[in-house]
């Protein structure tokens, strides 16, 4: 092969490469841009009381990547908000690009002793509008102090499971399962779990997670 035969071959390769490279661009770009879950909540997700490092959604997103997931978790959780509140900024918190929600909403309701028609309209509302969006919702269970009387209990409590199975959603029925009433797990004031509080209910829901992030990645 002379000289100027060889160059015009690599030339040629050379282009080929870049081009290559070029048309594979944002095929790599949208390989590795993380999915993005929106954790939409109360206190109990804006992690009152905690550094910001020690907050449910910073929290879950680094077990997640642990886990292998390219996963961003965005807080959007709101100190003091109901389900009604959500519902009214549900679609600014829950932006365009989202792929799926953990929605954690409620446990005011309940404090504020709050009818129990009213959260289940507000959560269902939120179901469907994201439904409609194509987003894959968690949804969080809560359940209602004892002290509200049995009737208002377990009309609030039955909430959570017939919405889940009504609109056929991944369902974590108490998110503060094993960390409500445990001192050891819960700032002063017995509502919010502290920074060890935070990772027993990270360890606890993240199977259901990556559950979400399955039903995600098929939409």
């Amino acid at each position: 092969m002379t000289g100027s035969v060889r160059n015009t071959a690599l030339s040629r390769r050379g282009t080929f490469l870049a081009l290559l490279t070029l048309l594979c661009a944002p095929a790599i770009a949208a390989a590795a841009k993380p999915l993005r879950i929106v954790a939409l909540g109360d206190s109990l997700t804006a992690g009152l009381g905690l550094a910001e490092s020690e907050v449910f959604p910073v929290k879950l997103q680094t077990a997640l990547r642990a886990k292998g997931h390219n996963i961003e978790v965005i807080n959007a959780g709101v100190s003091g908000d109901t389900a009604s509140g959500g519902l009214a900024r549900l679609d600014w918190s829950v932006p365009d690009g989202t792929a799926a929600v953990i929605l954690e909403l409620g446990a005011n309701d309940a404090l504020r002793g709050v009818d129990p028609a009213v959260t289940r309209k507000a959560l269902e509302a939120m179901i469907l509008r994201l439904k409609e969006r194509r987003i894959p919702v968690l949804l969080a269970g809560m359940q209602a102090p004892r002290n509200l009387g049995a009737d208002y209990a377990a009309a609030f409590d039955r909430i959570y499971p017939e919405l889940a199975e009504a609109h056929d959603l991944i369902f974590f029925p108490f998110f503060l399962e094993g960390v409500a009433t445990d001192p050891n797990l819960n700032q002063g004031d017995g509502i919010h779990p502290n920074a060890a509080g935070v990772d027993a209910v990270v360890a606890r829901i993240l199977p259901r997670v990556e559950a979400l992030i399955d039903r995600a990645k098929k939409q």
